[in-house]
């Protein structure tokens, strides 16, 4: 049993049907509704009927991340171990069919820029390479997790999707979540932003979490890249996703990214603009979907609307970001996966967590206490 099953009951057609069908008296319901939310709900959210409904949903979103999360916001910080990869993927640098210069980190150069990101305080480090089995497959992870293990509280991955028993390796070498994003659940599409390479494989790619959920990992995250396909539509089988997820893996937590598609070399257009008010729709109709879920930010967006956003929802923040293999301490800008938007220091950002009233937390969670 895997979610693929649960994602063939929905195609895209349909989701779409229920999103956009939606009315001024379905947004309502979701919103008044006492409970636990469903997927209708969701649908009625991030529909345009809820457009008008825009300030309560703001509100409702500030109190259940007040009430779940408190007044703290996670800080963590991206550290990219390798730019190779073998997939051409029509919005992302990394491309192979890029012609940039490649890098994956030794043992040295890793170190160095681990000193450089434990001196601004970090304790959540994302790993994060490009999808090439040879040069950065699961030994060279389980290389990389061993030398750094001593020196965070919490280790996530953002790479190539894997077995369940690599998954279980990495585990035992002190992995504590993993995120690995869909970018879009259109089956009729996918196949052409990824035209080559592993990724490819929407199956293998769609059932990745129920892998990790088998291994124990302690946190999954799940999402699509807004501007690919209707970020509404994306956006509904997120939830779906999730819901699933939490049916089946309730031991595991659950964190959703948004990621808008930023310029990068090779960079494809988005197909679909998600405005600053869609993105404040979305983000606060994941939050009165479920409480719980923790909703992270990255560098991706401008400094302004990363401000105005700490309120609504957002539980975790990326700060001081590089996107290029030895970015901190290297500072080569050809090896970049996409432009940072918001490029604060990690102590601006802090400064700017405290000035609204909220706590910057540079360590939440330790293994030694689970």
């Amino acid at each position: 049993m895997s979610f693929l099953a649960e994602f063939q009951r929905h195609p895209w057609e349909a989701m779409g049907e229920r999103i956009y069908a939606k009315t001024d008296e379905d947004v309502q319901r979701a919103l008044w509704r006492r409970g636990r939310r469903d997927l209708d709900d969701f649908c009625s959210l991030v529909s345009p009927a809820a457009d008008p409904y825009l300030e309560q949903m703001a509100q409702l979103s500030y109190a259940l991340t007040r009430k779940r999360f408190g007044h703290t916001t996670q800080l963590y910080i991206p550290l990219y171990l390798s730019n190779e990869c073998h997939n051409i993927c029509t919005y992302c640098g990394f491309s192979v069919h890029n012609k940039l210069p490649r890098l994956t980190l030794s043992r040295d150069q890793l170190m160095q820029e681990v000193k450089e990101i434990k001196a601004q305080g970090f304790e959540h480090i994302l790993l994060v390479t490009g999808e090439a089995n040879r040069q950065v497959g699961v030994d060279y992870f389980e290389r990389v997790l061993e030398w750094i293990r001593p020196h965070f509280a919490s280790i996530t991955i953002e790479v190539q999707a894997l077995g369940q028993d690599d998954y279980e390796r990495l585990i035992a070498r002190g992995l504590n979540s993993v995120l690995l994003y869909q970018e879009t659940y259109n089956s009729h599409t996918y196949g052409i932003y990824h035209p080559k390479g592993k990724k490819g494989n929407m199956a293998y790619r769609l059932e990745t979490p129920d892998r990790l959920g088998r291994a124990g990992i302690h946190r999954i995250g799940i999402g699509a890249l807004l501007g690919l396909e209707d970020w509404r539509i994306d956006s509904g089988f997120v939830a779906l996703h999730l819901a699933y997820l939490e049916r089946h893996y309730w031991r595991t937590r659950y964190s959703i990214s948004l990621p808008r598609l930023r310029p990068a070399a090779g960079f494809q257009a988005p197909n679909v603009l998600v405005s600053d008010r869609d993105f404040v729709q979305l983000i606060c109709a994941y939050r009165i979907f479920n409480e719980n879920v923790e909703i992270s930010l990255s560098t991706r967006e401008s400094p302004a609307l990363r401000d105005r956003l700490l309120t609504l929802g957002i539980t975790a923040m990326s700060a001081g970001s590089r996107t290029d293999p030895g970015g901190y301490t290297l500072n080569d800008d050809a090896l970049e996966q996409f432009d940072v938007n918001d490029e604060r220091s990690p102590a601006q950002v802090a400064a700017m967590i405290r000035a609204q009233g909220f706590d910057p937390v540079w360590k939440d969670w330790d293994m030694v206490l689970e």
